[in-house]
C-alpha cells in the first residue's frame, strides 16, 4: 500500500502474530506516551525517531482495545491516524483489525466514459443514516442507470449529524455511519452489484471541533487563510510530512476500502506555491497505487478556479488529474431555469453561456466577473469532455440555499425533464444528487450537531452571513436542530406516486438513451456541434459517432415556438419527447419524423426536449 520508504505508516496496524505498531507524528513534543486504556490500562514509551515521529511495539492489545497519546506528559490527545473513535471526536482511538472477507475479486472499475454519478449523504438517504441501510437500494440505484455512488465525506466528526466537511480524522469512518466494516460492507456490495464507489475527502481543512492536529505539530499555516481557518500546511516548514499524512489517507481509502475514485473537496483552499504541488502529488500517488491493483481509479476535484491545468496532463503541464466538476454549467443552466440573479447567480443568465458551456466546457475563461470583480477562469476548448462532471443539482447548489430548495420547489415539472434531459445527454460525465431522480421535496438543509454552545453560534451566525447577497428574506433553518436534519431526509415512499413515479421512469429513459445510443454515449465535444436561438431560446445539439447521429431540441422558453430549421441529409425518427403524455406533459408537438436535407419548422412546446436520431441505411 506505501511507496517506497514508508515502511510504518501513521496510525495503529497489526504486526504478523499478536503484535500491533504504533507510529505518530508529533515533532512539537519532546516526549511522547502510548497510554493503553483498556484491556488493561498501561503506559508505553515511545521511541523517538527522525523526523519528529515516535513509534511503539506493543503485543497485549487486541481489536477493540482503546488508547491516547500524551504529549510532553501532559496532553492526553485521540490518535490523529485513528481508525476509530467510538467515543465520538474527544473520546479516546480503538485499535481496529483491518481484515475483511471482500468478495469483489476481478472488480477493475469503470472507465470515467462510463461514469454516471449519484451523490447521497449517508445519514439522509435513509431513516437509519447507515451504510448497511444503503445496500437495499443498490438494485434501484442500478437500475436507475447509476453506474457510480458518490459518498459525502464520511471521515469522523463531532456528534451523529453533519454534511461531514466538518470531519476531524481523516482516517476514521463516522462511527454512527456504521464504521470501517459498514463502510466495506457497503463498497464490497456495491461491486458486486457492478456499481462503482467515489468517496468525497477533504483536504481543504479540517473541522473546529476535536481538531488536536496543532498540539501534534505544524499541521496548519498561517501564510494562506481559507474559509474555515488557517490552511494546512502543504508547502512550509515540515509540509513534507503533513504531505505524507494525507498522501497516506489518500491510498487508505483505495487500497484498504477498495475505493474507485475520490472527490477532493474545494481544491481552491488547498494552497500550495511549490514546484511539485500536492495536489499533483497526490494525483500520481493515487494513479499509481490503481496501476498496482489494476484498477481503473480516478482523482476528481471540485474547483472554482476554471483552471484548464488541473486536469491538463503532467507531461503538457499540467496537474493530471482526471476530471473537475463544472460549477459553470451548473450555473448557467440554474439561470436559465430560473431567472434567478442573486450571489453568484449574477454571473450568469444569458442563453449564449449555456451554449459555450455544452462547447467548451467553463463559461468564464478569462472574462471579467462581477461578482469576483475580476478576470475568472482560462480557457478549456482542449479539456476532453469526460474531464467535467455537470449536474442541475448537488449538496453545495440546494443545500446552500437559505431554505434548502431542491429545483423541485423551484420550477415546473416539464422544466425539471428538462433539466434532466440537459445533464444526462450532455457530452459530460453526469452527477445527480440524490432523490433529483423523482422529484423528491424534501430540502436539504445544512446541520451540524457540535458539543460547544460557542461554536455553535458561530455557525449560525455565520450562515446567516452567507445569505447576504442573496438577499433572501427569511431566517435561516438552525444547523444545530435535530429537527433540521430529519426535514432534510429523503422521502422514498414519493416514488410510488405517479407524478414522482413519472419522472423516475423519465429519469431512466434518459440513461438508457445515453448508455445505449452511440453517439450519446461517445463523450465528445469535437463531434458535437451546438447552436443557440437566442430569440427562440432554443438549444439544438447535434451529435455523431461513427455513422451514428442525434439531433437534441431543448426548448428553454415559456411559450410555444416552431424554429425554422436545417435538418441534416437522412430520415430522422424521434427517441423521445419530454411533452409526451407519456411523462404526464401537455402532448408532444414535434413530428415522429422528419425528412433532412432541408429546412423544417418544428413545432415545440415550451420546456421541453425532443431527441432525434438518423435511421440508419444498409
Amino acid at each position: 500500500m506505501s511507496p517506497a520508504g514508508w515502511n510504518w505508516r501513521h496510525g495503529t496496524h497489526p504486526m504478523p502474530g499478536r503484535g500491533w505498531r504504533f507510529q505518530v507524528w508529533a515533532p512539537s513534543a519532546k516526549t511522547v506516551d502510548l497510554h493503553v486504556l483498556s484491556p488493561r490500562e498501561c503506559m508505553v514509551a515511545m521511541k523517538p525517531r527522525p523526523n519528529g515521529y515516535f513509534r511503539a511495539l506493543t503485543d497485549d492489545l487486541e481489536p477493540g482495545s482503546r488508547y491516547r497519546f500524551v504529549l510532553d506528559g501532559s496532553k492526553e490527545r485521540p490518535d490523529p491516524a485513528s481508525r476509530c473513535q467510538p467515543e465520538g471526536v474527544h473520546g479516546p482511538s480503538q485499535v481496529v483489525d483491518p481484515s475483511f472477507g471482500w468478495q469483489d475479486e476481478g472488480w477493475q472499475g469503470l472507465p470515467l466514459e462510463q461514469y454516471v454519478l449519484y451523490e447521497l449523504h449517508v445519514g439522509a438517504f435513509t431513516p437509519e443514516g447507515t451504510f448497511e441501510a444503503v445496500i437495499p437500494f443498490l438494485p434501484y440505484l442500478r437500475d436507475l442507470g447509476v453506474t457510480v455512488i458518490e459518498l459525502m465525506p464520511v471521515a469522523q466528526f463531532p456528534g451523529n449529524r453533519n454534511w461531514g466537511y466538518d470531519g476531524v480524522f481523516p482516517f476514521a469512518v463516522q462511527h454512527s455511519y456504521g464504521g470501517q466494516t459498514g463502510l466495506k460492507r457497503l463498497v464490497d456490495a456495491c461491486h458486486r452489484q457492478g456499481l462503482g464507489v467515489a468517496l468525497d475527502v477533504v483536504y481543504n481543512h479540517l473541522g473546529p471541533e476535536g481538531n488536536y492536529f496543532a498540539d501534534f505539530g505544524p499541521y496548519f499555516t498561517e501564510t494562506y487563510n481559507t474559509p474555515w481557518g488557517p490552511a494546512l500546511n502543504f508547502d512550509g516548514p515540515a509540509s513534507d510530512e503533513v504531505r505524507r499524512f494525507f498522501l497516506e489517507n489518500a491510498l487508505h481509502w483505495v487500497a484498504e476500502f477498495h475505493m474507485d475514485a475520490l472527490r477532493l473537496d474545494a481544491i481552491h483552499a488547498v494552497f500550495d506555491r511549490s514546484a511539485y504541488p500536492f495536489l499533483e502529488e497526490l494525483g500520481e500517488t493515487v494513479h499509481l497505487e490503481g496501476r498496482r491493483l489494476n484498477r481503473h481509479v480516478h482523482v476528481i476535484p471540485e474547483s472554482d478556479l476554471n483552471d484548464a491545468r488541473i486536469t491538463r496532463p503532467k507531461r503538457l503541464g499540467g496537474m493530471g488529474l482526471d476530471a473537475q466538476w463544472n460549477d459553470d454549467f451548473h450555473h448557467a443552466l440554474h439561470t436559465v431555469l430560473t431567472g434567478d440573479r442573486s450571489g453568484y447567480y449574477c454571473d450568469f443568465g444569458e442563453f449564449r453561456q449555456l451554449a459555450k458551456a455544452y462547447r467548451t466546457g467553463f463559461v468564464y475563461s478569462g472574462q471579467y466577473s462581477k461578482f469576483r470583480r475580476r478576470r475568472h477562469g482560462s480557457s478549456s476548448g482542449t479539456v476532453p469532455a469526460r474531464q467535467f462532471v455537470v449536474f442541475c443539482q448537488n449538496h453545495d447548489q440546494v443545500g446552500n440555499r437559505m431554505l434548502g430548495e431542491r429545483s423541485s420547489g423551484l420550477v415546473s415539472f416539464e422544466s425539471l425533464k428538462l433539466a434532466a434531459g440537459a445533464v444526462l445527454l450532455s457530452p459530460f460525465v453526469p452527477l445527480l444528487f440524490m432523490g433529483e431522480e423523482y422529484g423528491e421535496t424534501a430540502p436539504f438543509l445544512y446541520f451540524v450537531s457540535h458539543s460547544d454552545s460557542g461554536l455553535i453560534e458561530a455557525v449560525r451566525k455565520g450562515r446567516r452571513g452567507e445569505f447576504a447577497a442573496f438577499a433572501w428574506q427569511a431566517e435561516p433553518p438552525d444547523p444545530q436542530s435535530v429537527e433540521t436534519f430529519e426535514r432534510s431526509k429523503l422521502n422514498h415512499e414519493l416514488r410510488g406516486e405517479e407524478r414522482h413515479r413519472r419522472l423516475l421512469d423519465f429519469y431512466r429513459k434518459l440513461t438508457h438513451l445515453r448508455k445505449t445510443v452511440p453517439c450519446l454515449a461517445r463523450l465528445s465535444k469535437e463531434q458535437m456541434e451546438v447552436v443557440a436561438r437566442e430569440p427562440d431560446r432554443v438549444l439544438c445539439l447535434r451529435r455523431w459517432w461513427d455513422n451514428d447521429e442525434a439531433l437534441l431540441l431543448l426548448s428553454f422558453g415559456d411559450a410555444a415556438v416552431a424554429p425554422t430549421l436545417r435538418i441534416p441529409a437522412g430520415r430522422w425518427r424521434k427517441l423521445l419527447d419530454s411533452s409526451d403524455r407519456l411523462w404526464m406533459g401537455p402532448g408532444g408537438t414535434a413530428p415522429d419524423s422528419q425528412e433532412g436535407g432541408r429546412e423544417a419548422v418544428l413545432a415545440l412546446n415550451p420546456r421541453s426536449l425532443v431527441v432525434y436520431r438518423r435511421e440508419q441505411e444498409f
